[in-house]
C-alpha cells in the first residue's frame, strides 16, 4: 500500500513539473480532436462504442501510471502493451464504417473540386414529385449525387440516361412497373439509374416506425454526401437524408428550402476593388 502511495506521490510530482504553455497546447489540440470525433459520431451506434473505449483505455493508463516502478510490475506493463495492440485492431474492426466514412468525408474535401450546382427547375422537379408521392402514398427513394460518387450502387439497378423531370419520376415509382423499387440515383441533373439498391443503416439507428427505405437513406447519407430524398409509402411522409442525419415529415416548402441549401448554395458575392487614379501623372 505504501508502494503504491509513493506512486502517486511521484506521478503528481511529474505533472508540476510539466511546461504549462505545451500542456496547454496540447489539451486544446486533444480537445479538438475528441470535438471532431463526438460530433462526427453523433447519432450513431459509435459514440456509445467510442465512450465505452475511452473509458477504458483512461483507467487502465491511468492504473498502470500510478503502479510502483521496480520489481514485479514489468509483467502488468508488459500486458498493457499487448492489450493496446489488442484494443487498436478491435476498434477497426468496430468501427469499419465510421471509418470509411470519415475516409470519404476527407476526400470530399473542397481541396479537390465542388459538386455540381443543381439548377431551380431540376429542385422543383424533385418537390413536384414528392409532394405527388405523398399525396398518394407511394413509396419512393431519390439519391441526388454530389461529390462522392454512387456508380458502386448504380450498377446493381437499371442504367438510364434521362431527363429530369416529374413525370417520369411518378412513371418509375408508380406502383406496379418493373423499376418501381428500390431507389432512383440522380447524377449531373440527370435521371441516370433506376431499381439501384442502397446500403442499410443499423436497425438501433433508425426510429422503429420507419420502414427500410428510411434505412437505405440513412444508410447512404452516411456512406456518402447525397442527399436523398424519401417518401413513406404507409404515411405519405417526407424525409431526407444528408450528412448522416434523417429529417422526418417535411412538406413541400421544407424540401425545397433544404435541397436549395444542400444542392444550390447562394454563391458568395466576390469583393470588387475599384482603383482611383490619383497622385500619379499620364505619359504623354
Amino acid at each position: 500500500m505504501q508502494d503504491l502511495f509513493q506512486g502517486i506521490l511521484k506521478y503528481l510530482y511529474r505533472v508540476r513539473t510539466y511546461d504549462p504553455w505545451a500542456v496547454g497546447v496540447q489539451l486544446v489540440l486533444i480537445g479538438l480532436v475528441v470535438w471532431w470525433v463526438i460530433r462526427f459520431l453523433r447519432g450513431t451506434r459509435g459514440a456509445s462504442l467510442v465512450k465505452g473505449a475511452a473509458v477504458l483505455l483512461a483507467t487502465v493508463y491511468l492504473a498502470i501510471q500510478l503502479l510502483p516502478s521496480g520489481p514485479g510490475w514489468g509483467a502488468i506493463e508488459f500486458l498493457y502493451g499487448k492489450f493496446l495492440l489488442f484494443a487498436f485492431v478491435a476498434m477497426v474492426v468496430a468501427f469499419q464504417p465510421e471509418l470509411r466514412r470519415a475516409l470519404a468525408q476527407i476526400g470530399r474535401a473542397r481541396v479537390f473540386g465542388g459538386p455540381r450546382r443543381y439548377l431551380e427547375q431540376e429542385i422543383a422537379g424533385l418537390m413536384e414529385s414528392a409532394g405527388y408521392f405523398s399525396r398518394n402514398k407511394i413509396g419512393a427513394i431519390v439519391a441526388i449525387e454530389r461529390k462522392v460518387g454512387l456508380g458502386a450502387w448504380l450498377e446493381t439497378g437499371t442504367p438510364l440516361d434521362a431527363e429530369l423531370t416529374a413525370p417520369l419520376l411518378n412513371t418509375l415509382f408508380h406502383p406496379g412497373t418493373q423499376l418501381h423499387d428500390m431507389g432512383v440515383i440522380i447524377r449531373n441533373g440527370r435521371i441516370a439509374g433506376a431499381a439501384c439498391q442502397f446500403p442499410l443503416a443499423e436497425s438501433d439507428e433508425v426510429d422503429i416506425s420507419l420502414g427500410s427505405r428510411h434505412r437505405a437513406a440513412l444508410g447512404l447519407a452516411r456512406e456518402t454526401d447525397a442527399v436523398v430524398l424519401v417518401v413513406s409509402e404507409q404515411t405519405g411522409r417526407i424525409s431526407v437524408a444528408h450528412e448522416g442525419q434523417l429529417s422526418v415529415g417535411l412538406d413541400v416548402e421544407a424540401l425545397g428550402e433544404l435541397l436549395r441549401a444542400a444542392l444550390a448554395p447562394e454563391k458568395k458575392p466576390r469583393r470588387r476593388f475599384s482603383f482611383r487614379p490619383g497622385g500619379a501623372r499620364g505619359q504623354r
